[in-house]
Parts: structure tokens; C-alpha cells; sequence
């Protein structure tokens, strides 16, 4: 018989949905793969689209996690300074095989204290503030530093959980699931890095989004308060 795999996605309000939702559909079909939503409460979260979910264990009554594993999205920003999720995953890292983020999850790792001296990816627009916290920037688009895993923005999500996948099993269960899923990508544009994207394309994103313009203030609130 298998051994369960424990793998909790902490969640919280206003999460990116495909941060978790496309590395789940990779990691529950795992071998042995027992998965939690993992939240302070029971109680349905709201994502940033309209999709709302509901989580099936409290921090409380999380079992000891093989495989940790932080989101990212709007919500993340205030993720950074709740001291009651920060706690948690402390407290889970240090029984964990696996302490990994996608996207800006990175920033709440980094605020538990937990990429001192690890490199990690993360989203283009919070590349910044990685090194506040100690961490050493990865740009790929999955970073692996011992037993720290971590993805870049959103889509990275199911790379980062097939790389995982790979490194717990081997390469063959990996891309099992990968065709299980077919995962094929052809995006139709050149856009999906700043590095590639059109410089108009870059500057009007960057604007629109004025939510990214207060998680500097966030991060550095949060890595004072890592420093206390």
C-alpha cells in the first residue's frame, strides 16, 4: 500500500484561483496523494474571479504536511502580516519534506521567515521584494534550493507541480500526469513575460494594476516585522 502523501494548499481571501487550482489537479493524482484546503475557518473564500471555495480542513486540525504549498493573488499581500497564517506555516515547515509557493505565495513564505537563504521564484512584480526577506531571486520559472520549491506566476503553478512531482516519484509519473492532463501549451502570443511582451504592453498592465503598488508598503511592514 502507498503511504498517504499529505499536501496542504494554504488558502486565504481574494487567492488566485489557478495558483492552487491547476498544481491540485496535478498533485491529486500523485500516488498515495491526500490533499487539504487549508484555512483559519471552515467558511467559503472568496478567489479574485467569481469563483468561491470552500476549505475541508482549519489550520487547527491540519494533519503534519508532507508537501506545504502557498498561492498567490491579491490576497497574499495581506497574507504577508497575519500572524495566525505565518504561525501555521512555521510550525508545518519544520515536519515538512516540501515547502513550496506559486506565484506571489513566495512573499507569505518569506514573511514566516521561511526563504532566509534560499533562492525562489515568484511573480514578475513582486521579483523586488524577495531579498527583504532574505531570499536570493530566482527568475526561472521554477526554482528548486533543497526543499524549497517554487513557481512563478499563476501558470507556473502546474509546471512547479509537475517538477515536483518528478522530484517525490521520478520523471515517468510525472509525465504520466502531464499526459493524463494534456498539458500541450501553445500560447497564440509572445506576452506572457515582460521579458517578451511589448513595452506598451508592460507599462499599461503595470498601471491598470494598482493593487501592486501597495504591496511594496505590505512587504516592507512585513519584513520589520520578520526583523522583530
Amino acid at each position: 500500500m502507498t503511504a498517504p502523501l499529505r499536501i496542504g494548499f494554504v488558502l486565504f481571501p481574494n487567492v488566485t484561483q489557478l495558483d492552487f487550482t491547476g498544481p491540485l489537479q496535478v498533485l491529486s493524482r500523485a500516488p498515495g496523494a491526500e490533499v487539504h484546503l487549508l484555512w483559519k475557518r471552515i467558511e467559503p473564500l472568496t478567489s479574485d474571479t467569481v469563483l468561491t471555495f470552500l476549505p475541508t480542513t482549519t489550520f487547527a486540525d491540519s494533519p503534519q504536511l508532507d508537501v506545504i504549498c502557498v498561492p498567490g493573488g491579491a490576497g497574499a499581500d495581506d497574507a504577508m502580516l497575519d500572524d495566525e497564517t505565518l504561525a501555521f506555516l512555521r510550525q508545518q515547515a519544520e515536519g515538512a519534506r516540501y515547502v513550496t509557493s506559486v506565484c506571489t505565495g513566495a512573499l507569505v513564505l518569506g514573511a514566516a521567515g521561511l526563504l532566509k537563504g534560499y533562492r525562489a521564484a515568484t511573480h514578475w512584480s513582486a521579483r523586488p521584494f524577495l531579498s527583504q526577506f532574505g531570499a536570493i531571486l530566482d527568475t526561472s520559472r521554477v526554482s528548486v534550493d533543497r526543499n524549497r520549491v517554487t513557481g512563478g506566476g499563476v501558470t507556473a503553478g502546474i509546471d512547479f507541480a509537475l517538477k515536483l512531482v518528478s522530484i517525490i516519484f521520478d520523471r515517468r509519473t510525472a509525465e504520466m500526469i502531464q499526459l493524463g492532463i494534456e498539458y500541450n501549451p501553445a500560447p497564440p502570443f509572445d506576452a506572457g513575460s515582460p521579458d517578451t511582451a511589448p513595452a506598451d504592453v508592460v507599462s499599461a498592465l503595470t498601471e491598470r494594476a494598482g493593487g501592486w503598488k501597495q504591496r511594496e508598503g505590505k512587504a516592507k511592514r512585513a519584513a520589520e516585522k520578520l526583523r522583530l
